[in-house]
């Protein structure tokens, strides 16, 4: 231990002349709440005495719950603050012990260290958490994480404390006498500050799909994932190491070429209409319509340099053929313009080149408005009709499988017509999935093409229903006696099975599945026009679910906490996939920021007129609203009355909030319910009850 160390309400000083012999690095700052002429305990004046010749200092009258009152600690900041059994003295109730720390911890947070942090030892079955054996019931406890959640303080760990290491130290101050403390089985509890909630912003969102440039608004519940980019080529970030985990494994059994940029996040009208998500079990309820700011033709002309970008999106990287060469003259600088429809009539999204010739990926390109902006009062396009908006004929793409579809038909065409220029004739197979799907000596049986990213679904909060998460999506085209399903899925399982993943056949598909969070995957044929004998399969992986399971997450919300401590739990170096018959490389541990967090439920009554009801839209206000701090949502009672020739009706929904990653305490909590009633009153227009 170095730094400088603050203790607060010592006896006969034992404890920190102690650590002043074992430290002596360590500045040692030690108080009591006595005045000098009262510390009468037995060996206090050889202690306070061991501690300033050692550098020490010692302060008499100092009360803990007031530090920054005291004179001698104006403008002084510990990295460490100790508090050794607590007590307001003698025989005084639990409500006096919890009001001593919820006051202590307030104080204390304004002389710690950014970084520093608090320790506070208790006698067994007097923090109230799951790590006192036996656990008191919670009414009766001093509930320590609660009181220190209203400092915004978290609990980081539980150490056994052990008095037998700390030479000379002698409990004493029970009941105010020279008795000490039943010390056996006691904990230290050791807290840090809770990262800040993060407050949503507005995000405007410019990208370009098929032939148009749009301009719209990011649903601001949804505006803290759209930038977040885990899975970029350097991420360590654990959504990241498990696809690589996933890809490295399925390796085994075919090849898998990787789009590198990724898709737009819309789906226009007639990708909506022309593709099938119902390989995904999304349905239009889960759509989250967008309304355009702004949307405009595109009339781009491009060089050799984004053609030949376009083609590496597809994943074009064979050298003995050159596709673009039909296009444009090697070297040539002469723009040409590039066709806007396919041959299956839909439109071709864009890759673009500044003028100085330098590579722009199309993706989207997100515009943050006033960090600090209160969102209360910004107007909703997905609520309210957003003046001057182009109506809805886009949607926030809920799954991959419609641009995984595009890709595969465009990659296929791009490869038909490079192989053209050779005078090789391509079988149907090959062009969907751009390579040669033939069964060789290995255990290889083919290739797939993958695309990952971001996709959005419209669902209620629930513990494990995420509104945003990663897809890893695979498709291949396999020969039919290869048996591909059975094939990958043996490899899935054999992946995942040891982190509590289970592969369930139904229906001709695989389900990957796990407790509590349900289905995580699946595995099924795709439909498609390919020649007898062969079958296009499709991988479809949640990555945030999965990676909950394998990095043992009580949540999937941690995985996107900007706290930086997060990513420190994680090794970087995930291990690749050992061969068949090798051990299962053991997953980095994770160690959890906040421990043995409280849920508080609170409910919201309110009548609500004639129109009809969207419960969608209460939804999307209380992920708004409550910072990423709600758990789950339930509609618990509603009914109607007539009243005054108006039909009106009254629902009432119980808010559970709780955070893994966040101090949250009841006076957070019921600031962030009366945040979603006043969101409540001025986007929904109801009458809270």
């Amino acid at each position: 231990m170095s730094g400088h160390t603050l203790f607060v309400g010592e006896g006969n000083f034992s404890f920190s002349s102690a650590l002043s012999k074992l430290s002596p690095e360590n500045k040692i700052t030690a108080t009591c709440l006595q005045r000098q002429e009262d510390v009468k305990h037995e060996g206090a004046a050889a202690n306070i005495q061991m501690i300033r010749d050692s550098g020490g200092a010692v302060l008499f009258g100092v009360d803990c719950t007031r530090l920054e009152e005291c004179a001698s600690l104006q403008g002084a900041v510990f990295n460490r603050v100790i508090f050794n059994f607590p007590h307001c003295g003698r025989k005084s109730g639990v409500k006096k012990n919890r009001e001593l720390l919820k006051k202590f911890f307030l104080s204390c947070v304004k002389v710690l260290d950014e970084h520093g942090d608090i320790h506070v030892a208790l006698c067994n079955g007097q923090g109230g958490t799951p790590a006192d054996q036996p656990m008191r019931e919670w009414q009766n406890s001093w509930q320590v994480v609660a009181m220190a959640a209203e400092a915004d303080l978290v609990l980081s760990s539980v150490q056994p404390f052990k008095s037998e290491e700390v030479e000379s130290y002698k409990c004493t101050g029970y009941r105010s006498q020279d008795k000490g403390f039943h010390v056996e089985n006691a904990l230290v509890h050791v807290f840090t500050r809770s990262h800040p909630y993060t407050t949503p912003v507005r995000v405007t969102m410019k990208e370009i799909v098929g032939d148009q440039r749009v301009q719209y608004y990011v649903p601001i519940e949804l505006s803290d994932f759209m930038t977040r980019d885990f899975l970029c080529s350097d991420s360590v970030h654990p959504i990241k190491l498990v696809q690589d985990y996933v890809v490295n494994g399925l390796e085994e059994r075919c090849c898998i070429t990787m789009a590198t940029k990724p898709p737009p996040f819309l789906l226009n009208s007639e990708q909506r209409q022309t593709a099938s998500l119902d390989g995904d079990d999304v349905t239009e309820s889960h759509c989250y319509e967008i309304q355009l700011l702004r949307q405009e033709p595109l009339t781009q002309r491009v060089n050799e340099t984004e053609l030949r970008c376009q083609l590496a999106y597809l994943g074009l990287r064979e050298k003995h053929t050159d596709p673009i060469e039909s296009c444009v003259k090697s070297g040539s600088t002469t723009d040409t313009a590039v066709p806007n429809k396919s041959k299956n009539g839909r439109s071709v999204e864009r890759l673009h080149v500044n003028p100085t010739g330098e590579y722009r990926p199309d993706k989207a390109t997100p515009d943050v408005h006033k960090p600090n902006e209160d969102t209360s009062g910004v107007e909703r396009p997905d609520v309210d009709t957003e003046k001057g908006s182009v109506g809805v004929f886009f949607v926030l793409r809920p799954s991959l499988l419609p641009q995984m579809e595009e890709m595969t038909v465009r990659r296929g065409e791009a490869k038909e017509r490079g192989d053209l220029q050779t005078g090789k004739v391509v079988p149907v197979e090959e062009q969907i999935d751009g390579s040669h799907c033939r069964v060789n000596t290995g255990a290889s049986i083919g290739r797939m093409l993958g695309i990952s990213g971001l996709v959005f679904r419209d669902v209620p909060i629930s513990p494990w229903a995420p509104p945003v998460f990663h897809q890893l999506l695979l498709r291949g085209l396999f020969p039919a006696a290869c048996q591909p399903i059975t094939s990958l899925g043996q490899t899935l399982e054999r992946l995942l099975s040891p982190h509590g993943v289970s592969v369930v056949k139904e229906a001709g598909c695989l389900y990957l599945t796990a407790q509590p969070m349900g289905a995580v995957g699946r595995v099924f044929a795709s439909v498609g026009k390919h020649a007898e004998g062969w079958v296009q399969v499709t991988v479809s992986l949640n990555l945030d679910l999965i990676a909950s399971c394998l990095f043992s997450l009580p949540d999937w919300r941690l995985l996107w906490t900007r706290d930086p401590c997060f990513s420190k739990c994680f090794d970087p170096c995930l291990p690749l996939h050992p061969p068949l018959g090798e051990p299962q490389p053991s997953m980095p541990l994770f160690r959890q920021p906040s421990l043995f967090s409280r849920r508080l439920s609170f409910d919201v009554s309110f009548w609500k007129g004639p129109s009809a009801w969207d419960d969608r839209k209460f939804h999307a206000l209380a992920r708004e609203a409550c910072l990423g701090a709600v758990e789950k949502v339930e509609l618990v009672d509603f009914f109607s009355r007539q009243e005054q020739q108006a039909l009106r009706t009254s629902y009432c929904y119980r808010v559970t909030y709780h955070s893994h990653s966040h101090a949250l305490s009841h006076t957070k909590a019921l600031e962030l319910h009366r945040r979603l009633e006043s969101l409540l009153c001025s986007h929904l227009h109801v009458t809270i009850r």
